[in-house]
């Protein structure tokens, strides 16, 4: 689920050679958003359908996306995913990533067969990657997705807000939009700009399908989360597009996805990374 490295000019997002394929020096400022909750309007959010008041502040849809799911939204996520990477001379590499997400600020990775002991171990605002099951790299750069596609719904509003002050969406800014024919919030930037850091909510599912992101001094990120699947209470987009100056760098497509499978703690400890029971290695669990 979205690993970054070094410049796409290097082959993009993270790659098995960490040597080779440095990650990106992302940005990991925790503090909390000038803006506050205090004094902004409420969007109120239905069980479904749109919100019964539009929201003001890109708080009040965060706040909404958090009101709809609170207490339905996974605690684990597992799937199997393909990575597609676009070199710049047009031509594609294609490997598996293992991926296990735990509520609300987890993601392990595993690149290759887990066996191997390749991965990253992300949070919010850390990473740690692993060659042959041992630590080869710790930094204070967290994955911005985490805080959109679990942390959101499942842990209180302020967390989310501090955690995604990094990457320095402005939310006094919303605006309205469509995307993939649907209507959107776009949080974060005046409809129809496509440099400042935002966030794309459909307005009426209230989970994100567009993301652009500045990871670095070059032009940012747009990314892109299409083909949403409804697994139990809970929403998983099944393949990830990932733009930059309008050309594809990165797609993932993901398979065998389930929810709420118990999940040991000790997958997530990088002391333990290569002998803690593997979801992938496990029976089958059915799916949701």
């Amino acid at each position: 689920m979205r690993a970054w490295h070094g410049d796409p000019s290097q082959g993009i997002l993270f790659c098995n050679n960490f040597t080779r394929y440095p990650m990106l020096r992302l940005n990991a400022l925790a503090g909390l958003l000038a803006l506050t909750t205090a004094g902004t309007s409420c969007a109120v959010a239905p069980p479904g359908g749109s919100l019964a008041t539009a929201p003001q502040t890109g708080v009040d849809v965060l706040r909404a996306m958090h009101d709809r799911y609170a207490g339905k939204w996974f605690k684990t996520l597992t799937f199997q995913q393909a990575t597609t990477v676009t070199r710049p001379d047009g031509t594609k590499n294609v490997t598996t990533w293992y991926e296990a997400v735990r509520s609300p600020r987890l993601l392990r990775i595993d690149i290759g067969e887990p066996s191997a002991g390749n991965g990253v171990l992300y949070t919010p605002d850390s990473v740690i990657a692993l060659r042959a099951g041992k630590v080869v790299r710790a930094r204070a750069e967290g994955n911005p997705f985490l805080p959109f596609v679990v942390g959101v719904y499942t842990q209180p509003l302020d967390t989310t807000i501090a955690q995604l002050a990094a990457w320095k969406f402005d939310l006094s800014k919303v605006s309205r939009a469509s995307f993939e024919g649907r209507p959107v919030y776009i949080v974060g930037a005046d409809s129809g700009s496509d440099t400042t850091p935002q966030f794309w909510v459909d307005t009426d599912r209230l989970i994100l399908v567009r993301m652009i992101v500045p990871l670095g001094p070059a032009s940012p990120y747009d990314i892109r989360l299409l083909n949403y699947q409804k697994l139990g209470d809970s929403w998983v987009a099944m393949h990830i597009s990932m733009l930059r100056d309008g050309k594809e760098v990165q797609a993932e497509d993901y398979t065998s996805a389930r929810v709420d499978t118990p999940l040991s703690p000790d997958l997530f400890d990088p002391e333990k990374w290569t002998t803690a029971p593997h979801w992938h290695t496990a029976a089958p669990a059915s799916s949701q």
